[in-house]
């Protein structure tokens, strides 16, 4: 019998809208020998990547987190904690990750009222405190940098507008953080979550999370326990606190590669790197409009690491994913369609913490002057 083998495949270059592609050095340290979860030596790192994603979240939350799991397994630890059966949520839905909330928070048992804003466009901060005012929700959530659509959400007036009716907020930053400044503390978020595969470039798995006093005071008078056991902050902060209560085993590798991930957005300084991330997107941007690409979001309200374009009437004509399995499979560049009312109308192109360089921009335009004549 022939011995099994794994095949290896070939590199990608990868815009689409995350993963990105992972710095060598966060390869490297999520190669390195195990540790137990609770050796003294991998609970200084935690420790470390705990204080690293406070700065990143401008938080002081204690409660910033790691979760073992990936951002959506974030978005409903942050639903499940705050929300209990028959609690009135408000969400903004301004895209697929919008309509995923309200999907979480009705299998909770929530009375979900939604704010829709047209795929492309952001929420009308009126209309959210109109429906804030009216409802008077235990918990307003809306997302950040949506990824469907590539529309940058203003944060701050919609989360005064809960906090002056009592309500708790969760915030999306799934694919801002890193990228994108975001200000937990200033802008008044009691929970936030994010995922490390887009502008931290590390691979899926984790989502950096924090919780805010007001949050935790929410869960610590809740009627019923929480409805997950593993995602529940009470048994999470234990673990994550100074009592290293076993509560799962915590994913080792992921936590190195994360650790080093955070120093590399360290070393290169946060506006530097808000820096690089505008300067590729608007590469980007200028080198589509020859070839017939146009921005879906308007440029006030456009995301720098995710750009959503509408497809030229010749990429339209025969279907746009042919043109995509091309770039992949002769040029090793992904790139990502649209999602929901979007598929088929527009490609999401990502340029995220790594791949936020001029040399994947030119590597992608180049590949796409190559193919488009041939259609």
């Amino acid at each position: 019998m022939e011995p099994m083998t794994a095949s290896t495949p070939a590199p990608r270059l990868l815009l689409g809208p995350g993963p990105s592609n992972a710095h060598p050095r966060v390869l490297a340290a999520m190669a390195q020998p195990l540790l137990g979860h609770l050796d003294p030596a991998f609970l200084a790192i935690v420790d470390e990547v705990q204080a690293r994603l406070r700065r990143l979240f401008a938080t002081s939350n204690p409660l910033t987190i790691p979760l073992s799991c990936t951002g959506s397994g974030g978005m409903e630890a942050c639903l499940a904690n705050l929300l209990e059966p028959d609690d009135a949520l408000v969400v903004g839905v301004a895209g697929v990750f919008g309509e995923r909330m309200c999907d979480v928070a009705a299998r909770i048992g929530a009375r979900v009222t939604r704010v829709d804003a047209e795929p492309g466009t952001v929420l009308e901060a009126g209309a959210m405190s109109e429906a804030i005012a009216r409802v008077r929700p235990r918990v307003v959530s809306f997302v950040h940098a949506e990824t469907s659509t590539g529309a940058w959400q203003p944060v701050a007036e919609i989360a005064a507008a809960a906090r002056s009716a009592g309500a708790l907020v969760v915030l999306d930053c799934v694919t801002s953080l890193g990228g994108l400044p975001v200000e937990l503390d200033a802008w008044g978020i009691d929970a936030a979550y994010s995922g490390t595969q887009k502008c931290l470039s590390c691979p899926p798995g984790l989502s950096p999370a924090s919780f805010g006093p007001r949050a935790l005071a929410r869960v610590a008078e809740r009627r019923r326990r929480v409805q997950s056991w593993y995602l529940d902050v009470c048994l999470l902060s234990s673990y994550y606190g100074s009592e290293r209560v076993y509560h799962h085993t915590a994913p080792i590798s992921a936590i190195f590669g994360l650790a080093e991930a955070l120093r590399l957005v360290e070393e290169e300084g946060l506006p530097a790197r808000f820096a690089r991330h505008r300067r590729a997107a608007q590469r980007l941007v200028a080198g589509l409009a020859p070839l017939g690409f146009a921005p879906l979001v308007a440029a006030a309200h456009r995301l720098p690491m995710l750009t959503s374009v509408r497809l030229p009437e010749r990429v339209l004509a025969g279907g746009e994913a042919p043109l995509r399995r091309r770039l992949l499979e002769r040029h090793g560049i992904e790139v990502g369609g649209g999602l929901g009312k979007l598929a088929g109308r527009i490609w999401r192109i990502g340029l995220m913490g790594e791949n936020a360089r001029e040399e994947p921009v030119d590597r992608l335009l180049e590949a796409l002057r190559t193919e488009l004549p041939t259609l």
